[in-house]
């Protein structure tokens, strides 16, 4: 007799899930590399760099603002189901 075969994918959910919280870790180096851009950018006129430059890091920050947002409601929403399904209690210490 052949031993029973193990699924070799992860659920769905946990798969994702996992997915999600790589995405937060990554998120704040993403959003640094991502500040450093207008330090990279050439102009002839100062002035009009200035502006866009600080139009393109306030843009940026709303952006990240939003998507760590989502990533964290996400996240959230998976330690509730998670947390559901366990009883009370689960394995909190004092």
């Amino acid at each position: 007799m052949s031993p029973e075969r193990v699924p070799v994918f992860l659920a769905r959910r946990s798969y994702r899930r996992r997915r999600v919280a790589d995405a937060a870790r990554l998120l704040p180096l993403a959003g640094s590399v991502l500040f450093c851009v207008p330090l990279l950018w050439k102009a002839a006129d100062t002035g009009a760099r200035t502006v866009s430059a600080m139009t393109y890091v306030f843009a940026l920050w709303v952006l990240l603002v939003v998507l760590s947002a989502l990533v964290s409601r996400h996240l959230r929403s998976g330690d509730e189901e998670r947390d559901g399904g366990e009883g009370s209690g689960g394995g909190e210490m004092e």
